[in-house]
């Protein structure tokens, strides 16, 4: 009697955590897993629109969420001619128009900002630069610890990257000196040859985890819940493989045309610019499998088994794998836009792709045969980056007699932005006397029973970056497997033109 009384209550406390959800970690605990080590930040490329626009913006909204460490400073670096004081001023009004300044916390952060002009090719002006950080490590006892962030034109990447070296500031426990990182945006090469070439420049002076390869897409918070959605789940893992799906599509589309970017996009197009980096990245997180444990090498190592999966494109029959198109002119929301060959500094003559669509397989247990279907471009007609799972039909059309009809399948769709939520569409009745199927959709929003703060996708490298977390950078052995992949259609597109 005593043993089924103590089983009784057992069933009732599962019960109750089942129909009571327990949220767990208070929510402002999530926000960094622990206080990083007091840094200097060092922004070669402080005067440009990145800096402005994204970096200031995401310290400022980490010192106010108490995401930086006790003792920071934060020195920016640029060709300009500029006054620390007028440095201030400029991310004052940036702050200001976007809507975020709290002056009360602005006037303690301000006191951490400097600027230092800089040659970017003048060894002199590295070795004042080593100078200045040494002298602000012995005032605000930073360890000598150092970020470099690397916001200039990738032309700058391998100057500025041996310059940093030949400074001596890239050495690690030596004269002074902490820990030292290096951050780089992409593009990482613009083929497989300057990808290479350029990973040789920064291992020059760099050791492979001082070298961070950033990639905003993969910090998004909804990029991220993938991994969680797929392995934290037993309802889903089961059926995530070729038995139960039919087909992926990873969609990555937006309203915006080239804007500012010209000069950049001519030369890369949709393929260089959004699939060799974020849509690839996409397919990783879909299609990989479970790491043994959540730590940033394991997690990369099956992301670079996904992309040795690839099955090459059989150049022959390319029409069937892949669809390039480029924006014509048209109306955005009501608003007439132009043509891509009549937006500024656009050769009237090309035929860079703004659009793509490619369909590829994985040679591997798990995927074998299912395609994945990856579009992203410009000028469309909605802003929408989502993965939407499509799985098989029933295997057998038991309603077919009384419906008549075809029983649509389940689709899982994960949205990325702007519509940050989760949708299961399934098969139920509807009511009334006759038999009729309808399709339904339960949704889950991402900042649902959410109230705590929540960090920008540059918010979350930056604390990574202090913490010396890799897990969401690009390792160069995917970079490369990547390039190998697409080279093919990289070639035959620069043979078009």
């Amino acid at each position: 009697m005593k043993n089924t009384t103590s089983k009784q209550n057992t069933e009732r406390m599962a019960l109750a955590s089942v129909s009571t959800p327990d949220l767990g970690i208070d929510s402002g605990e999530c926000l960094a897993p622990q206080q990083s080590e007091p840094c200097i930040i060092v922004i070669m490329g402080a005067t440009g629109d990145l800096t402005v626009r994204k970096l200031i913006p995401a310290l400022f909204n980490l010192y106010l969420n108490g995401g930086l460490p006790e003792s920071f400073q934060i020195v920016g670096c640029g060709r300009t001619e500029m006054a620390s004081v007028d440095f201030r001023n400029k991310m004052e009004a940036a702050l200001k128009a976007a809507d975020m300044l709290e002056p009360a916390k602005w006037q303690v952060f301000a006191a951490a900002l400097h600027y230092q002009i800089i040659d970017y090719e003048n060894p002199e002006s590295y070795t004042g630069l080593a100078e200045s950080l040494r002298n602000l490590d012995r005032e605000n006892n930073t360890r000598g610890n150092r970020i470099f962030y690397i916001a200039l034109p990738p032309t700058l990447y391998k100057t500025v990257a041996q310059m940093i070296g030949r400074a001596g500031m890239s050495a690690e426990m030596t004269e002074g000196n902490g820990w030292s990182r290096i951050v780089v945006e992409k593009p990482f090469g613009t083929n497989l040859e300057t990808a290479v070439d350029l990973d040789r420049s920064l291992h020059e002076y760099f050791k492979e985890r001082q070298i961070f390869r950033i990639d905003h897409y993969l910090a998004k918070e909804t990029v991220q819940n993938v991994l969680m959605f797929r392995f934290a789940n037993a309802l889903f893992e089961p059926i995530w493989n070729r038995r139960y799906v039919d087909h992926i599509v990873i969609t990555a589309t937006e309203t915006l045309g080239v804007e500012h970017r010209a000069g950049y996009y001519e030369h890369s197009g949709v393929l260089r610019d959004m699939f060799q980096n974020h849509m690839m990245q996409l397919l990783a997180l879909t299609a990989m499998e479970p790491p043994s444990r959540f730590e940033d090498e394991l997690v990369r190592d099956e992301k670079t088994k996904v992309f040795r999966a690839l099955r090459p494109f059989p150049v022959k029959y390319l029409q069937d794998y892949l669809v390039l198109g480029q924006y014509a002119a048209g109306s955005i929301n009501g608003t007439a836009v132009p043509a891509y060959r009549d937006e500024p500094d656009v050769d009237p003559n090309s035929i860079t792709p703004t659009f793509a669509m490619m369909k590829v397989y994985l040679d591997n247990w798990r995927w074998q045969g299912v395609p994945f279907y990856m579009t992203s471009g410009k000028r469309l007609n909605k802003k929408r980056t989502e993965i939407a799972i499509q799985f098989k039909t029933v295997p057998y059309a038991m309603f077919r007699h009384v419906l008549g009809e075809r029983i649509l399948a389940n689709r899982l769709t994960m949205g990325i932005h702007p519509e940050e939520k989760i949708t299961l569409s399934f098969q139920t009745k509807n009511p009334g006397a006759r038999v009729c199927l309808r399709t339904v959709t339960m949704d889950f929003h991402y900042d649902q029973n959410y109230t705590g703060p929540t960090l920008d996708a540059y918010e979350k490298v930056l604390i990574d970056c202090m913490l010396g977390d890799q897990m969401l950078f690009w390792r160069q052995d995917s970079v490369e497997r990547c390039w190998s992949f697409l080279t093919k259609l990289l070639e035959k597109n620069n043979r078009q033109e």
